[in-house]
């Protein structure tokens, strides 16, 4: 039996709040974990700035740290990732959740040597926290500097 009038309006309301509320979680979580993660972006780009290696070392997966030791990773970051290894300014444009948990996380980057890179950074859950699982990048020739970044405005944001 079904039931009907004021039995089933209230059925229908509460199974309405259910949905709206299980909408508001799973679409909360995504939103905290993109904040999470892109806050542990701008504190590794933070400690690169200040030459700290070691710590910036410590955000990196533990996949990127089976790859490269503590110097090699140094000198992968000098090497290899300039705009990173000395960001003048740094945001957050776009993120995407992958169906496995993982949140990839697009910024644009400008260097102290001037050069615009976005940046793709694939970042990874361990241990209970985000960690940067990957990076790749690409020269970024649009002007995002008019945006006024200043610092430390959000933890999305770096700018110097």
């Amino acid at each position: 039996m079904r039931p009907t009038g004021p039995g089933r309006a209230r059925l229908v309301g509460l199974a309405t709040l259910a949905l709206l509320l299980a909408g508001s979680i799973a679409w909360g979580q995504p939103e905290a974990d993109v904040a999470a993660a892109s806050q542990v972006v701008m504190q590794q780009l933070e400690a690169f700035r200040q030459g700290d290696f070691d710590r910036a070392y410590t955000f990196a997966s533990s996949m990127i740290q089976g790859m490269f030791d503590r110097e090699a990773f140094e000198r992968m970051v000098r090497g290899g990732y300039p705009e990173i290894a000395r960001a003048a300014e740094a945001a957050l444009s776009r993120s995407t959740l992958a169906p496995n948990g993982n949140v990839s996380l697009y910024l644009k980057i400008r260097g102290a040597n001037g050069q615009r890179i976005e940046a793709v950074y694939e970042m990874v859950w361990e241990d209970g926290s985000w960690k940067v699982n990957g990076v790749v990048t690409r020269s970024d020739p649009s002007d995002h500097a008019s945006i006024g970044l200043t610092r430390p405005t959000r933890p999305t944001t770096l700018a110097r």
